[in-house]
């Protein structure tokens, strides 16, 4: 048996008659890096919304390391563990690099709404901070401020600020997009360090990056999984060509 870490059991999502998200059973394995993929319209952010409880399940289950986490609320599913990048994104463009880490890392000290004291008191985080930019290769760019971080760094830093909640399980919602050739490379590096000994679920448009990182592959179409596997198995599935392509040409590259 697999050690599952989420696993979906028929979840569905309904909005006024409309399937969005139909009995999807989906198993993601600890350890992995497993990407949700498919057309525009397919499901995935629903499907992302629903697991994070931004959106309430119409039916099915969601089990979070075997316990049943379906009546959970956001803020308690984060607590687990489970924590979506754009949760937690660089919310503040004037303060440096460094200071937005630290804001993240305030939670740790129960310290999250107490902005009236002393900026000192936050010194201490400074250490474990610093370690997060440089885990996520942007020490040097600490004492900037984030409005003025490239593109592609800014994702960097949305990680570096996902990592300091501990995640168990990070969610990334196309962690590539807008991105020029370089920066898609350095994001999806990065992706690749930082999974180590977490398990990581991402919807990716870009199958290169899907294709160089993940572990396992879940294809949505119209709400449902239409294949699931490795790189290699759903690149080959005449069903997933088709509903990308329209044709049964490799699916390579595609975006």
């Amino acid at each position: 048996m697999a050690d599952l870490i989420l696993e979906t059991r028929k979840l569905t999502k309904e909005f006024k008659g409309f399937t969005a998200v139909g009995s999807v059973d989906l198993q993601v394995q600890r350890g992995h890096i497993h990407a949700l993929i498919g057309p525009n319209g397919a499901g995935k952010t629903t499907c992302f919304n629903l697991l994070t409880k931004f959106l309430v399940p119409s039916s099915g289950q969601i089990l979070f390391n075997g316990r049943d986490i379906t009546g959970a609320r956001p803020a308690q599913i984060a607590r687990m563990g489970i924590i979506r990048s754009f949760q937690i994104s660089a919310v503040f463009p004037h303060l440096t690099v460094l200071q937005n880490v630290r804001i993240g890392l305030q939670r740790a000290l129960g310290t999250g709404f107490h902005f009236w004291r002393s900026e000192r008191s936050l010194d201490q985080l400074n250490q474990r901070a610093m370690a997060l930019l440089e885990e996520v290769d942007l020490a040097s760019f600490a004492g900037m401020l984030t409005a003025d971080l490239p593109y592609g760094r800014k994702r960097a830093l949305e990680i570096a600020t996902t990592l300091g909640m501990e995640p168990e399980l990070m969610l990334l919602d196309e962690p590539t997009q807008g991105m020029g050739h370089e920066d898609v490379h350095r994001v999806t590096e990065l992706i690749k360090k930082v999974s180590s000994g977490r398990t990581i679920l991402m919807v990716e448009h870009n199958m290169n990056v899907v294709s160089g990182i993940c572990d396992r592959i879940s294809v949505l179409q119209r709400g449902a999984i239409l294949a699931e596997g490795s790189y290699a198995e759903v690149s080959r599935n005449p069903q997933v060509l088709e509903a990308y392509m329209g044709t049964e040409a490799p699916l390579q590259g595609a975006h």
